[in-house]
């Protein structure tokens, strides 16, 4: 009898441990996950916020705890993932979940490092999320890896109460911004009348435009001439739309129009040395409503939030931006606890807490359709309601171009804009030297010969 009650008892426990899946979660052991992400500043405290709600609601019911362990600006934490994927020595260990974008995401994807997410989620799931965001975060074998819990898209900020007084005196419209060309045409016209400001000085005139990332702006601009920056992994500079692109970035900048800055335009707004600029939407927590002027004098200002320009002859496409979140390929119970924290972080209500307080696109359907104008009314920071006002016309109006994903294309991104500074910023001081003895336009002429030729030479 005792040998049969201790064989019942290995049965039961064996019958016991092979009801317990593999990915149960228990409230009574629960489950941390190692999550790193890049908001710092102003939106870590929203993603603080977020985070505990969870670990004291859901996760709390589930099982499930959120431990953040890295917050890093979106260069440094690529670069540790990257280390990661490389096996460096010194490397840390993979996180559970983290904020990653698809270029990086790919680098992860074929050393197996990712767990693709299409089996965590039913297909009535993600039908609910933009399908152009999902489809962005899949990779070359088409399944989804990166996924999208706020993305950004670029617009045109604009100093209002700046422009209203170039306006005034030369009779420039804000309606002239809506195109690439209308801005360069602008950019000369606020240098040359800034400068009529001061005679006796020459060539003192102040730069109307920066742009956060050239690249982007040429990126998007071929795909709104019908062309493509791009063929295969390379560069594509040789067309006519290229040349059109090029004379946007490359003449105002060495005439001086456009700010050549190797840093965010938001800066050079905050102290009234631009008038607009193109960024991220989530630039938009940087312009507050008063700018600080370089001898320290302050002013109250009012902005403006204009839809991504359009290249003369273009179509209305502007980029797709923004990270996603990446799961570890680990063991089943913590991936499907991911999935549940995805889940909960990208819902309607927890992702309109974070749009609203960071300047990111909503990524569902419900989201966008049914609660940004709610959110509209009720968020007391105008420049977030005139941001979100400006991003439902760009959902309805617009196409978006996704950048592709491959190992080189950072490399490729740094080296195209590296290069396009330093010539315009070469070609600037041999232009302000030249109108010495020259008229500008002879100068600019001169100095412009090679410019293009040149910077092809380095793709």
């Amino acid at each position: 009898m005792k040998k049969l009650f201790i064989i019942l008892l290995i049965i039961s426990i064996l019958l016991s441990t092979s009801c317990q899946k593999e990915d149960d979660l228990d409230p009574k052991n629960p489950v941390t996950l190692v999550l790193w992400h890049n908001f710092g500043g102003q939106m870590q405290t929203t993603m603080d916020q977020l985070i505990s709600e969870f670990n004291n609601t859901l996760g709390k019911e589930k099982g499930i705890i959120l431990s953040v362990e890295s917050i890093s600006v979106s260069q440094a934490l690529q670069e540790k993932l990257t280390m990661i994927a490389s096996g460096d020595p010194g490397a840390p260990k993979m996180p559970d979940i983290t904020t990653c974008y698809p270029q990086t995401a790919t680098i992860l994807y074929e050393k197996n490092l990712l767990v693709p997410l299409d089996d965590l989620f039913t297909k009535d799931e993600l039908s609910s999320y933009l399908p152009r965001f999902i489809e962005e975060g899949r990779l070359n074998d088409g399944k989804l890896y990166v996924f999208p819990f706020a993305k950004s898209t670029e617009v045109l900020f604009v100093n209002q109460t700046l422009f209203n007084r170039f306006s005034a005196a030369t009779g420039i419209k804000l309606e002239s911004l809506s195109s690439f060309e209308g801005i360069a045409r602008a950019s000369l016209e606020y240098y040359d009348w800034t400068d009529s400001l001061t005679p006796d000085v020459k060539n003192d005139g102040k730069t109307f435009y920066a742009v956060d990332s050239t690249f982007n702006i040429a990126q998007v601009g071929m795909k709104q001439l019908g062309s493509s920056l791009w063929n295969g992994e390379n560069l594509n500079c040789s067309d006519s739309a290229f040349k059109q692109i090029w004379k946007f970035l490359y003449e105002p900048a060495v005439r001086g129009g456009f700010a050549v800055y190797d840093g965010y335009s938001s800066d050079l707004s905050k102290t009234g040395q631009i008038v607009c600029s193109t960024g991220s939407t989530a630039g938009i927590l940087f312009y507050g409503d008063e700018i600080t002027y370089p001898d320290n004098t302050t002013e109250k200002v009012e902005y403006t939030v204009l839809p991504f320009p359009i290249f003369e002859g273009g179509k209305k496409i502007a980029i797709q931006r923004g990270n996603g979140m990446i799961v570890a390929a680990s063991e089943p119970k913590k991936e499907k606890a991911a999935a549940i924290f995805l889940k909960w972080f990208t819902a309607p209500k927890q992702n309109m807490k974070f749009v609203s307080s960071t300047g990111y696109l909503p990524v569902t359907n419900e989201a966008f359709e049914d609660s940004i104008e709610q959110e509209i009314a009720n968020n007391d920071n105008i420049n977030i309601q005139k941001l979100l006002r400006t991003a439902i016309d760009v959902h309805i109006n617009y196409d978006f171009y996704i950048p592709p994903a491959f190992d080189s294309f950072n490399q490729t991104r740094s080296d195209f804009e590296s290069d396009l500074s330093k010539i315009s910023s070469i070609s600037r001081a041999k232009y302000l030297e030249l109108t010495k003895i020259k008229s500008a336009d002879e100068a600019f002429s001169e100095v412009s010969s090679d410019g293009l030729s040149l910077f092809i030479s380095d793709r």
